[in-house]
């Protein structure tokens, strides 16, 4: 497997095309977190209501990989559970470190990244996303 099968065209296309989620002013939950391997950095604010997830913001400074994944977040968890969120974060750990099958559903997407298991190095970035949001949820008290 060489770079190309890692930054895919899909990879970079989800990337590039990642709309904006500004911060949020007044969140139930926030937090930051940095990729000590490349310098990514992802913060996120979140507020729940009814037990899901109702509004959310990111700061993105990271690699395609960590790109992809925060787009692919924002795209898809607005009336996400918290269960839901920790359980995908506990998939896309899986997927990358132990062989574990893609998440599925609205969050397919996720397949892309996929290739990412075979550079542990890449790992980190590639999963800010989703310890952040897990991090923002206990701070909401979710």
């Amino acid at each position: 497997m060489d770079f190309s099968d890692l930054y895919s065209a899909r990879i970079l296309e989800i990337a590039g095309n990642a709309r904006p989620m500004p911060r949020l002013a007044a969140p139930q939950g926030s937090a930051r977190k940095v990729s000590r391997v490349c310098g990514s950095v992802v913060e996120v604010d979140l507020a729940l209501e009814n037990g899901a997830v109702s509004a959310y913001g990111a700061d993105v400074n990271a690699c395609a990989l960590g790109q992809t994944s925060a787009a692919i977040v924002a795209s898809h968890i607005l009336g996400s559970t918290p269960d839901e969120l920790r359980a995908l974060r506990e998939r896309m750990t899986a997927m990358l470190k132990t062989g574990g099958a893609p998440p599925e559903g609205k969050w397919d997407d996720l397949k892309y990244l996929e290739p990412v298991r075979g550079y542990p190095a890449r790992h980190a970035s590639t999963l800010l996303v989703f310890e952040a949001v897990a991090e923002a949820l206990e701070k909401a008290g979710a």
